[in-house]
């Protein structure tokens, strides 16, 4: 162990630290050891180490009283469940927006209702709710319309749908101004006259609709409503919120954790068509994990809004029609691979134009496609290790911009501070990811103003930046077994970290290039066991130039996520590496 202790200075150039030094028996534990040290060092006390083991909603779930506006929302919707009303789902274009708006469309359809979806193109109509578009569904009769993962900002938008006299219930998880929209009702666990609900503002939107949902079955329960009719399961629909969840990078703490573990086994039952659909197209031959949602699921519901039709995910995951399932999917499955290829030539330019001077990295093209900017501006920050904002300009000099930020540092705040200032035409989101409006004009400003107020976090955040590990192992450790202990701490994902292994020491047999740009190599340990492993897109890092250029007889410790590797007659192990350190 104190071989991984002392390295300093990695080939990536930085030191190697023990996650944590909660026990003193650290990186030699196996099975319920190991998890309970994984626990531990995730913030886990004690005390909670059984409900973490396997985390239950039951364990976790809060009354959805606590939160502001929850209990009117309810009786609202009670009132138009009970009468029969028009109601209209109102989503937005991207994973969590459309979970959230799947969500309420399908309970409300379990309630007797016919809800209306309505998805915004992102091109021509941009994000969250109009005034336009709620008014034309009032006019198509719509007497309530529910906004999910927006609205929270429409100010304007929803004093338009007062004047019709149509009520709205905001159902939202980004910041909030001081100032609330004139909503019926406001659902969001970040306003900030939140008081017990503030310590659930992690939660995505699709959770926050969950708990909407159990406040609705509950006030629905208590008026009689289901003496005579079946209750709706609302644990069935566990498997859109583990997607929504996941996809929006929401934190796995908390409640979100049992959002994911249970709906992940709901999703291993394929209950909803649209998204059994989907893992056929993507591919999936066993049950889906966290990472599946993240990396093979998520976007290609993403890609309809992206550079497709926005309202494709909502419709897949809302339909009983298993042929119409599989077409939806096919054409996810197409969108995405179109979306790749643009994906791929914005994030060429843009890193070309990235200033390694600046604390945040911003970036602005004429040109770009704005359904990939989110994507490219979560690859900057990966590749910078700072908050990155990527803004496509359209030929009337207005940018639409994302931006994805790094632990500790609040972009969505920021932004909306900026909005304040006078900087934006429109802004708004939450600490680790924002959206904006910006006239091209104020780039310059809005890019002071950023680095005038973040510059001394991010420092703080790149200074205490270092490779954290869980577990030190010989070689012939990484086995499918020791994935299995792993893979019980989880599920893994934004603020509940997914655990890393060193190993070593170890020389390279073999390094090629394969892919696109991915290192693979075969190494040996001392005692001869080989292990097989893939350094992603690093063929040109220092990391990647390392492992191809290594001499046979020098050795390396190495650091990554021990990954199953399902390729061939049984299963084996294999690591995706993070970095690499010179032995001697």
């Amino acid at each position: 162990m104190s071989h991984v202790l002392n390295i300093t200075h990695s080939i990536l150039g930085q030191p190697w630290r023990w996650r944590a030094l909660e026990t003193d028996a650290r990186g030699d534990l196996s099975g319920d050891d190991l998890v309970t040290q994984l626990l531990l060092s995730r913030g886990c006390s004690r005390e909670a180490l059984e409900a973490h083991r396997n985390p239950s909603i039951r364990g976790f779930m809060p009354d959805p009283s606590i939160f502001r506006d929850m209990d009117r929302a309810a009786e609202r919707l009670a009132a138009a469940v009970l009468s029969g009303e028009r109601v209209a789902v109102f989503g937005d274009y991207d994973v969590d927006g459309a979970t959230s708006a799947a969500l309420m469309i399908r309970l409300l359809r379990s309630l007797g209702l016919d809800p209306v979806a309505y998805i915004p193109d992102r091109l021509m109509e941009g994000y969250g709710p109009s005034g336009e578009a709620l008014v034309r569904l009032a006019g198509d009769g719509a007497s309530l319309i529910v906004t999910v993962d927006c609205g929270a900002q429409a100010f304007d938008a929803l004093d338009m749908a007062r004047g019709v006299g149509v009520d709205v219930i905001v159902v939202d998880h980004h910041k909030c101004a001081t100032e609330l929209p004139a909503a019926y009702a406001l659902v969001n666990p970040n306003r900030l006259d939140e008081a017990e609900g503030a310590a659930h503002g992690h939660l995505a939107a699709v959770g926050v609709a969950f708990l909407l949902g159990a406040a609705l079955i509950r006030t629905l329960r208590a008026r009689g409503h289901f003496a005579t009719r079946p209750e709706p399961r609302l644990i069935e629909l566990l498997d859109i919120v583990a997607l929504g969840t996941v996809a929006d990078v929401a934190a796995l703490r908390g409640l979100n954790r049992a959002f994911v573990a249970q709906g992940l086994k709901m999703m291993a039952q394929r209950r909803n068509i649209g998204l059994s659909a989907l893992i056929e197209a993507a591919r999936l031959t066993r049950a889906p994990t966290a990472t599946d949602l993240g990396f093979a699921l998520g976007p290609r519901i993403n890609a309809g809004g992206r550079v497709g039709k926005s309202d494709l995910g909502v419709r897949l995951l809302t339909t009983e029609d298993p042929d119409e399932a599989r077409t939806i999917a096919a054409e996810l499955d197409l969108l995405n691979e179109e979306r790749r290829t643009i994906e791929g030539n914005v994030q060429a330019e843009a890193e070309a134009m990235a200033r390694p001077d600046r604390a945040v990295t911003i970036v602005a093209g004429r040109g770009w496609h704005p359904g990939v900017i989110g994507i490219v501006a979560g690859r900057l920050k990966e590749k910078f290790g700072k908050p990155a904002i990527v803004i496509a300009v359209d030929e009337g000099g207005v940018g639409k911009g994302s931006g994805r930020s790094v632990p500790g540092v609040d972009l969505g705040q920021a932004v909306l501070a900026a909005k304040e200032a006078g900087l934006l035409v429109a802004g708004g989101g939450h600490a680790m990811a924002a959206g904006l409006t910006i006239d091209e004009a104020e780039l310059d400003r809005f890019g002071d103003f950023l680095e005038a107020r973040l510059a001394d976090g991010v420092a703080r955040s790149v200074g205490d930046r270092a490779l954290l590990v869980d577990a030190l192992l010989a070689p012939r450790g990484v086995t499918p077994g020791l994935v299995e202990s792993l893979e019980a701490g989880g599920p893994y994902g934004m603020g509940w970290p997914a655990p890393r292994v060193a190993a070593g020491p170890v020389r390279i047999v073999k390094a090629d290039v394969v892919g696109n740009g991915h290192v693979r190599a075969i190494m040996a340990g001392e005692d001869g066991a080989r292990l097989k492993t893939v350094a992603f897109r690093q063929a040109d890092s220092a990391l990647g130039q390392a492992l191809l250029a290594a001499p046979a007889d020098r050795r390396l410790w190495i650091a990554g996520r021990a990954k199953i590797d399902d390729w061939g007659s049984r299963p084996a192990a294999e690591m995706h590496l993070d970095d690499a350190a010179w032995a001697e």
